[in-house]
């Protein structure tokens, strides 16, 4: 069995989607290199940057409210632009979640240009500062409440314009949910996360309405290997005391998507004020299932339907229990032998000779 070495808070940060379906297909790097800089130096950087560029005229103009009013902005005053300004301008156009997350030298440098030209940019649309401006991405990437029924009806949208573009879009949306999940620097991190489901003695799992699929597929595949696993279902009021037994040594894992659930966060709340750690599984760093948690995956979830696509959760799920098995002790390999024997005996498999 793995032994810990490190207590303190882990973030993970996949990369993961807006909810507004004009964005589900923006190119973006993970969250985990993103939040990886200094912020400390990032502000020093764009504090000497601030200083050192003089103000491009904007004629007192007042910066844009949205990201649809700075593209449109960017593509206006496009053509008038310095060459060094262009390729900012593009690279802002092009690369909005990574505008969004990413420390301004990184931007910078993937846009060719130095980290002046793009405080020079965000001074051109009349913001006071390159943050001003970053914080209009974040705000567009990360947001409001997901409405349902306006997913629904872009669906019918989609179909009037050909027969084949629903499916082909939800099929777009899945291979590229599931290609963010797989980066070399998210493996090390899985891996903490199995370190962590080995070591506990008892470990519940939650996930309520939309998420319950993710909840059941961990507990019921986890168990044929971890029978510590346990499904907490919450029916009939029962949510205190099907936590009550979890304590210090023990891990819950959450899942929760938005919108997000009043019986997940009640169930946090139980597991943590028992000195539980947690495993949050969830859709963005602003979710009110992070604070707190021992370690956070965010999974991207963009599609055309309705309703937040799980694909990335339970591939991340088959990720997760797929480690344990393979670097957890023999006795996990015994278990899923004697499930295996136990269920042909008992006849639960058809036969196909």
């Amino acid at each position: 069995m793995y032994q810990e070495t490190n207590e303190k808070e882990t973030i993970v940060s996949f990369p993961h989607q807006t909810h507004a379906l004009q964005y589900a297909t923006l190119p973006y790097r993970t969250l985990s290199h993103a939040l990886s800089h200094d912020p400390t130096e990032e502000y020093a950087v764009l504090e000497q940057e601030s200083q050192s560029v003089a103000e491009t005229p904007n004629d007192d103009a007042m910066p844009p409210s949205g990201l649809d009013a700075v593209n449109q902005q960017l593509a206006a005053a496009y053509p008038e632009l310095s060459p060094q300004l262009k390729l900012a301008a593009g690279y802002v156009l092009e690369h909005p979640m990574e505008i969004a997350f990413q420390s301004i030298r990184k931007s910078a440098a993937a846009a060719r240009v130095t980290a002046s030209t793009l405080v020079r940019l965000a001074k051109r649309l009349g913001f006071d500062s390159y943050e001003q401006f970053r914080e209009v991405f974040q705000s567009a990437v990360q947001a409001g409440p997901v409405e349902l029924s306006g997913r629904a009806s872009d669906l019918r949208t989609l179909a009037s314009q050909t027969d084949d573009q629903v499916f082909l879009d939800v099929g777009d949306a899945a291979f590229d949910n599931i290609g963010r999940l797989f980066t070399a620097d998210n493996q090390s991190r899985v891996r903490d996360a199995a370190r962590i489901l080995l070591e506990a003695e008892k470990i519940a799992v939650v996930g309520f309405r939309d998420t319950f699929a993710c909840a059941y597929h961990f507990a019921y595949v986890g168990r044929i290997a971890m029978p510590n696993i346990q499904l907490i279902r919450g029916q009939e009021g029962g949510l205190l005391t099907e936590l009550a037994p979890f304590g210090e040594n023990d891990v819950v894992v959450a899942f929760g998507f938005e919108p997000y659930c009043a019986e997940t966060m009640r169930a946090l709340e139980i597991a943590r004020a028992g000195g539980v750690r947690a495993i949050v599984v969830t859709d963005t760093l602003r979710s009110p299932l992070v604070p707190g948690a021992a370690m956070t995956f965010t999974v991207a979830n963009a599609t055309p339907h309705f309703f937040p696509s799980i694909l990335s959760a339970i591939t991340l799920i088959e990720v997760l229990l797929a480690e344990c098995v393979a670097f957890g002790p023999d006795g996990l390999v015994d278990n899923v032998a004697r499930f295996e024997s136990r269920m042909r005996a008992m006849g639960a498999y058809v036969s196909h000779e």
